[in-house]
């Protein structure tokens, strides 16, 4: 079905309660295994049912945020989901309880009661009116950033259209756009600040009530993280200090020289080549009719799930005013399709956001057939692993988008997979100490993300933009506003997609097909098993493993360093 045709009705909330409570006490009362089975197929049919309207509200409201119709239905569920979480919230008390557990488990596995368990850990009905404050807060984030209108070239331009120019070969471009950037978060850091501390507030608040001394042991719980824990997390972020920061460094000094400057300033980093970087040859509507080239000779299933994506309008990449600054995959259970969301704005960046959010979107298209949404959502760092992969094993046709710069684009492209790493795990580090430190400051907090931004990448260089130098520049990243933890994700999974890449991009040794039926496996599964289950079953070392980090950042300076990038 095309998603023009997905019917959007929103759904009356005191409906769904009467149904919900009326299943849930017949769950409980089961007098078999098979009617308990029977009730958990109808309560699930309302949770889908339930999570497509939402998340078609949702579509449609970054897709245009100043849609009145939009905002009211974005607002019904800021306020509604909550309240629904109360009902699933009920469902997972009676699924554990289940007299028949030993039968349920025996067909559906284990790991669908690990999910309620750790579901149980985080919400409990206290927390209700905190959780309908918290997603209009995060609405209010995403429709401040898609309100920018900056004045720059004779134009009216949003967040994402600028950032090309941020990109430009002419230094000056490039810094005057740097400034209009930034001064955007400038004019407007009392309101993000206004906002933050609310969240953190009201965060901080609901985990006392669940009786836990912050916010950080509920927030692990929200992610589900069911087999590492915060020490193991701690532990990585070093490794990544360790081994990944040097090498970052290196990295810098490298692009320094290219350039021919002395010293990097920030709004040089966004250039890698003096002649440019690699830009795909052509518009959105041309980069999508390459991709179903690239899919259809990827793998079998990869050209049947674009084939699906293409013909049902599931990729709405085009950047426009009033459009949320952002990229990202949903999936409507209803209809059993993921949805692509993109800005795409002519840089290199349009390729690695449809490769990323293609390999979320096929992950869900693979799993789609799962009984349980549960198995169907892995765990943000399993699903990063999807989308990250994606980018490499899509390297053989990068040709078809870049053209002659193909091999710019490549050392390009590995190189911001490098110098990501120290940044994601900064993030990780500044929101726990921001949950730590709930009572903190505006003021204090930039002091700390700028304190870690020297530990983690000393070569920044702000000159005189004062905002960034003062430590403004977190403010910007809506994950840490909208979901707080979900970040060392990125990280797990970069580490994870490195493998992917060492074993079929860089050792060229026929393991390509192996590999990718190894990654599609991987997606099949979906969230049918934990994290460091999924990645073991598909061959790949734990990221947590100190040595998998110092092994893949020597590959990665080897090959870094065979390669003349002063000809690129």
């Amino acid at each position: 079905m095309k998603y023009s045709q997905m019917h959007y009705i929103r759904p009356d909330i005191e409906e769904v309660e009467n149904e919900m409570r009326e299943l849930i006490n017949k769950f409980i009362n089961a007098a078999s295994f098979v009617e308990a089975d029977q009730l958990m197929n109808s309560i699930n049919i309302i949770r889908n049912e339930f999570d497509s309207m939402k998340i078609i509200a949702f579509i449609n409201y970054s897709n245009d945020t100043n849609n009145k119709n939009f905002i009211a239905e974005q607002d019904y569920f800021d306020n509604n989901y909550p309240l629904f979480n109360d009902f699933v919230f009920n469902y997972y008390k009676a699924l554990t309880g289940s007299s028949f557990k030993k039968e349920l488990t025996e067909k559906y596995g284990n790991h669908l009661f690990e999910i309620a368990d750790i579901s149980l850990k985080s919400f409990c009905h206290e927390i209700i009116e905190d959780m309908q404050k918290e997603n209009h807060l995060c609405s209010e984030y995403v429709k401040l950033k898609a309100s920018a209108k900056i004045n720059f070239d004779g134009k009216e331009l949003n967040l994402q259209e600028l950032e090309p120019y941020m990109e430009s070969v002419d230094r000056d471009i490039r810094h005057k756009a740097f400034i209009a950037y930034w001064k955007f978060f400038d004019d407007n850091s009392k309101v993000l600040d206004e906002i933050f501390d609310k969240l953190v507030y009201l965060r901080h608040d609901m985990a006392i009530k669940m009786g836990y001394k912050n916010y950080k042991e509920l927030g692990y719980a929200r992610m589900k993280r069911m087999d590492y824990n915060e020490i193991m997390v701690t532990g990585f972020r070093n490794d990544i200090k360790k081994y990944i920061v040097p090498l970052a460094e290196k990295l810098r000094v490298k692009q320094s020289k290219r350039l021919g400057f002395d010293k990097l300033m920030v709004y040089d980093l966004f250039l890698q080549f003096i002649s440019g970087n690699a830009t795909p040859k052509g518009d959105p509507v041309w980069v999508v009719e390459k991709g179903k080239i690239m899919y259809d000779e990827l793998s079998a299933e990869t050209r049947e799930f674009y084939d699906f994506m293409f013909d049902n309008e599931l990729m709405n990449v085009f950047s426009r005013k009033g459009k949320a600054d952002m990229g990202y995959c949903e999936y409507i259970p209803k209809y059993k399709s993921p949805y692509i969301f993109a800005n795409m704005n002519g840089t290199d960046d349009d390729i690695t956001v449809l490769t990323h959010e293609a390999g979320h979107a096929f992950q869900a298209y693979e799993s789609r057939n799962f009984h349980f949404k549960e198995y169907t959502e892995p765990t943000m760092e399993t699903a990063e692993i999807h989308s990250m992969s994606m980018e490499f094993l899509t390297y053989p046709w990068m040709n078809l988008f870049f053209e002659n710069e193909t091999d710019k684009f490549k050392f390009s492209h590995l190189n911001g997979t490098v110098n990501f790493l120290p940044y994601g795990v900064m993030v990780d580090e500044f929101q726990h100490w921001v949950y730590e430190n709930p009572s903190a400051k505006p003021s204090e907090r930039n002091t700390k993300w700028r304190e870690l931004e020297k530990i983690y990448m000393p070569h920044l260089n702000y000159g005189e933009i004062d905002y960034l130098e003062k430590g403004g520049r977190w403010q910007k990243q809506g994950h840490i506003y909208e979901m707080p933890f979900y970040y060392i994700d990125y990280c797990l999974a970069q580490v994870c997609a490195f493998q992917f890449w060492s074993k079929a991009i860089h050792n060229e040794n026929g393991e390509f097909e192996t590999v990718m039926k190894k990654y599609t496996e991987l997606c099949g599964k979906g969230g049918s098993k934990p994290f460091l289950e999924l990645i073991k079953e598909t061959d790949l070392k734990s990221p947590f493993d100190e040595n998998v980090v110092k092994n893949l950042s020597e590959e990665i300076e080897e090959y870094i360093d065979s390669v003349d990038d002063s000809i690129l």
